[in-house]
């Protein structure tokens, strides 16, 4: 692999800034594609391509800057980006570890073909699903945008209402899992084929988004074996290159089934940043730019991590929220620096680093209550 210097990022966001102040500690520059000046990565960026994050002719500028181009979300246009790779453009991860995860359904046909539970699913149709179900729109879905929890009929009708028109792609739809806990972990995977993986974590979604995580997960090591043993598997399959995020769930039985991957950086690894020797970002570039992985141990006992979400309220002194967190002992807050707050939206998020794994319940609910104004029940 020749040596790599300069990153192009598909992707403005948060985990493009984040892997940008990331690329400064490393020495590597950094270069994204994204449509708006006003996007957080464009202000640790040293040079930007402006346009769609699906438009080819831009991901062709960004390559004539950089060695390498990885991702930040999954809003790509495959095929543009295959005639790209055909010309000689260099993805990390390649294009051929993207194709089976893009599309959820799709997706979900991958890892049943590896022989790993996932619960049961089907194209959605026209028929009324069984209930309770999750409906998922194959593409384009985050932050409990395209994903809908339907316990009867009466919500099927609402959502048919909301969706009279159905995306191109459509919908997933699943058997709603009783799980007890959602649990993920962050692989990463070099381009010599060696694997590094992070702790197993518990998240916490609110409205299908990420709200909390604990690090380490409070799980028997049957579990934490078994997850890791998945994650091994998959990157395997994939010949994936970089850090992936793999999200699962754990039954009442102790069944864990996996629920999805993201072929990037994610939220439940944000963590790494304050508690690890390695931070997920740091290994994403060290994995795709060909240098050796670092070590993903937690260099505390426990952490937790909460995303600090836009509020509903008219008018929120976001300032004195972030004083009083950023005031915590063993506090690390990281603050996006995004224009325009509205609720739900991500805007930052808070690392408190535990001396022990007990105290990660009570400090969750008291950075709740600050930010929020209530702790959510955990």
């Amino acid at each position: 692999m020749n040596k790599v210097t300069k990153i192009g990022v598909i992707g403005g966001g948060q985990l493009a800034w984040m892997l940008g102040l990331a690329a400064k500690e490393m020495g590597l520059s950094l270069w994204v594609q994204t449509p708006a000046a006003t996007d957080p990565a464009v202000a640790v960026a040293d040079g930007v391509c402006y346009g769609a994050i699906a438009d080819g002719a831009t991901t062709a500028q960004l390559a004539a800057q950089v060695d390498v181009i990885t991702f930040e979300n999954e809003f790509v246009d495959l095929e543009e980006l295959q005639s790209l790779e055909q010309q000689g453009v260099c993805f990390s991860p390649r294009l051929a570890s993207l194709a089976p995860l893009l599309d959820k359904y799709q997706q979900r046909h991958f890892l049943q073909k590896l022989g790993l539970p996932v619960p049961p699913f089907a194209y959605l149709g026209d028929r009324p699903p069984t209930f309770p179900c999750v409906v998922k729109a194959c593409r384009h879905g985050y932050d409990g945008q395209g994903t809908f929890i339907l316990p009867d009929e009466q919500a099927w009708q609402q959502f048919h209402q909301r969706w009279p028109e159905r995306p191109p792609q459509g919908f997933l739809v699943e058997a709603f899992v009783p799980y007890v806990k959602e649990l993920a972990i962050m692989a990463a995977r070099s381009p010599q084929g060696e694997i590094a993986l992070y702790p197993v974590v518990e998240t916490r979604q609110v409205d299908a988004i990420c709200r909390h995580v604990i690090a380490p997960a409070f799980v028997d090591p049957p579990v934490r074996e078994q997850i890791e043993a998945m994650a091994r598997q998959i990157l395997t399959a994939l010949e994936a290159v970089g850090v992936f995020g793999i999200e699962c769930f754990l039954t009442a039985s102790g069944e864990v089934l996996v629920n999805e991957i993201a072929p990037r950086v994610h939220n439940s690894g944000h963590y790494t940043i304050d508690a690890c020797v390695t931070s997920q970002f740091q290994q994403h570039l060290r994995a795709i730019s060909g240098q050796p992985l670092g070590s993903p141990a937690m260099q505390v006992p426990a952490a937790v991590m909460v995303n600090l979400l836009g509020l509903a309220a008219p008018q929120v002194d976001y300032g004195a929220k972030r004083e009083a967190l950023a005031a915590l002992p063993q506090a690390h807050l990281h603050w996006y620096g995004k224009c325009q707050a509205y609720a739900g939206r991500k805007l930052g998020h808070v690392t408190v680093l535990l001396p022990e794994p007990q105290a990660a319940l009570p400090m969750i609910q008291h950075i709740e209550a600050l930010w929020y104004g209530a702790p959510v029940a955990v």
